[in-house]
């Protein structure tokens, strides 16, 4: 008989953001819950705001370096202005394959000792980590100047399991 499978536990929360100040916010806020070895999966539409919140978690985590989407490189390394973790900021949108093409990115020697932002990451870098948090950004449907926008952080595993994540609501 087959042992029953334990699904990674899951904590969730859901924020209403509405301007590009309060998401940049909310990254420096999430900021103080990282630590190194963290996997952030960031999934929203063009424009949603994943680099404005990446650019808060910069701040937050104090590295070098302005914090500007790496579509054209894949990937950018920020490292530390202090003793905290370098960020690694990684742009999954042209990659077509999962894990294989992620491999190439040596994402995995990096993890134990950065934080890993993977802007369009879903269905490509799950397997780098049981524990991870995944922020999903929707957007306002209809008016596009809308700038409220609607965030929900999904911690999965254990690392995620008791985080307190209503420290995120401010």
């Amino acid at each position: 008989m087959e042992a029953p499978h334990n699904p990674a536990p899951v904590n969730s929360l859901g924020i209403t953001v509405t301007s590009p100040e309060q998401m940049g916010d909310l990254g420096r806020r999430l900021a103080k819950l990282l630590r190194p070895g963290d996997l952030v999966m960031l999934t929203g539409e063009l424009g949603a705001g994943k680099t404005t919140l990446t650019r808060g978690l910069g701040e937050g985590l104090g590295v070098r370096g302005a914090v500007t989407s790496p579509t054209f490189v894949i990937a950018r390394v920020h490292p530390s202005l202090s003793e905290g973790p370098p960020l690694v900021h990684v742009d999954a949108y042209r990659l077509g394959g999962g894990l294989d093409e992620m491999e190439d990115l040596d994402l995995d020697v990096s993890l134990p000792e950065s934080v890993i932002v993977v802007e369009w990451g879903d269905g490509k870098v799950e397997e780098l980590s049981d524990d991870r948090l995944r922020v999903v950004i929707d957007r306002a449907v209809g008016d596009t100047t809308d700038e409220v926008r609607e965030v929900t952080l999904t911690g999965v595993g254990t690392r995620w399991a008791a985080a307190d994540l209503t420290l995120l609501s401010a």
